[in-house]
């Protein structure tokens, strides 16, 4: 018999809990904030199209506890200020400013200082609320096409572990060693990134990185419903 310590702090629900969802908006940024009694575990899904993505995570939380955050939008790019932002690169100076040229490029200089004032406005409150509480876990879940795989972050990795080079789509991505060392004994792709890139490219993960965040992205080609939910149900019975 589980201890009721034991049971509350296991993500796993043998009974049913209540949830409750609620919107959170934050500047140009709004989710849908799913939320089942009380744990450190923090879920995102933050790109719109990748819809496997948020379909896996709506499935996990009817049975996991946690707190999970859906971006309300169906495009990869959010509208703001006249214009498109990746939401995934909000989380630096840096990377927002390269961001914000590179889609907006008939932007003035004064438009694109305007964009970056509200978008530092509000980036702390956001990462306030996603970010979990001290020694708790993030876990992004993502998907791709043709175009990137964990082939694409070999360069930038601290470590690797292809235990599936097969299906180089579905990885893991660990910013921090102790979960990459679980990780790595998986039957599945997985990389460490924890120390500063050269390039900050303004994503969760390079922040969570520099902020010391146990941080997780899934990966999993879209349309792999199956795998990805067997991936984070993995990741769920391993995982401290």
């Amino acid at each position: 018999m589980l201890l009721r310590r034991q049971f509350l702090a296991s993500p796993l629900l043998l009974v049913p809990y209540p949830a409750w969802a609620r919107s959170l908006k934050a500047g140009p940024i709004e989710f849908e904030v799913i939320r089942r009694g009380r744990s450190s575990r923090r879920y995102l899904h933050i790109h719109g199209n990748e819809s496997t993505a948020g379909e896996v995570l709506r499935k996990h939380m009817e049975t996991h506890l946690g707190v999970a955050f859906l971006i309300r939008n169906s495009e990869r790019n959010i509208r703001f200020e006249g214009g498109e932002l990746d939401p995934n690169r909000m989380f630096s100076e840096e990377g927002a400013q390269r961001n914000l040229k590179l889609l907006n490029g008939s932007w003035s200089p004064e438009k694109l200082n305007k964009a970056l004032v509200r978008l530092r406005q509000h980036r702390e409150k956001i990462l306030r609320q996603i970010l979990p509480p001290a020694g708790g876990l993030l876990v992004a879940l993502h998907n791709n096409s043709r175009g990137y795989s964990v082939k694409s972050e070999l360069a930038d990795s601290d470590e690797v572990a292809l235990n599936d080079e097969s299906n180089p789509h579905e990885f893991f991505l660990a910013t921090q060693v102790q979960d990459f060392r679980i990780l790595a004994r998986s039957p599945y792709n997985a990389v460490l990134q924890n120390r500063r890139p050269q390039v900050d490219d303004g994503s969760l993960s390079r922040l969570a990185s520099a902020r010391a965040v146990r941080y997780v992205n899934l990966e999993a080609g879209l349309g792999q419903f199956a795998r990805q939910r067997e991936m984070l149900d993995w990741l769920e019975r391993n995982l401290p």
